[in-house]
């Protein structure tokens, strides 16, 4: 091939390599955007009350100690296992080595009464004098009025009352606090105050393992 001939055919097959090129970059697909909201999660760390949260989603097995509070303390603790056995959450173990974490805190079952007085007062008092007189004449009149009202009364009330109060936390085998609660109660309409509490640990339980799975849908994920 003539040299004028071979430089024509090189800048043909450049032409064609760069075309080529070209129109390869324009087939490939775009690289897909990542949402701002991922990202502001990825940038953003959990704080140590969310880490956690996200750590309960790992628990299989779990193991409730006896509480801190004499007897009734350990009634109050019977009603938790019941109730989070009820709802499902985690499996309840009465064996600590196969526990992955446990509840802990001190419950109360009180009995009080709650003592009402009121002193209540009404009085009323009046009167009317005229008279009227002569000496000489032997006359007179005398004229007089007077009423009077006085009325007391006391009101003592005495209402016996029943309280419990349970302060958990979940722990791991580390000794690091994943969860905690301080719940009260008078009683509801169905429930003693004892089994009341316990029914609103497992409830706030159950809140907080929702908003985990919302802080790490991965994770979530991973434990369906």
């Amino acid at each position: 091939m003539k040299p004028g001939r071979r430089t024509a055919a090189k800048q043909l097959l450049l032409g064609f390599g760069w075309s080529g090129l070209t129109a390869a970059a324009a087939e490939k697909p775009a690289l897909t955007a990542i949402p701002e909201a991922a990202v502001a999660r990825l940038e953003v760390p959990l704080n140590p009350i969310e880490e956690g949260l996200t750590q309960l989603l790992r628990i299989r097995r779990l193991h409730v100690l006896e509480l801190n509070g004499g007897e009734a303390a350990n009634q109050i603790r019977d009603m938790i296992i019941a109730a989070l056995q009820a709802a499902g959450l985690f499996g309840v173990t009465e064996n600590p080595e196969r526990a992955d974490a446990f509840l802990k805190g001190t419950a109360e079952d009180l009995v009080f009464t709650d003592q009402f007085s009121s002193h209540e007062s009404l009085g009323v008092r009046s009167g009317v004098t005229s008279g009227r007189g002569s000496v000489n004449g032997r006359n007179s009149e005398r004229a007089g009025a007077s009423i009077g009202v006085t009325q007391s009364e006391d009101t003592k009330i005495h209402e016996r009352k029943h309280e419990a109060v349970a302060a958990v936390r979940i722990v791991n085998k580390e000794g690091d606090v994943l969860w905690s609660t301080t719940q009260e109660s008078l009683g509801a309409k169905f429930r003693g105050a004892s089994a009341d509490v316990a029914e609103k640990i497992t409830r706030q339980l159950r809140t907080d393992l929702e908003r985990a799975k919302k802080l790490t849908p991965q994770v979530a994920k991973a434990q369906e």
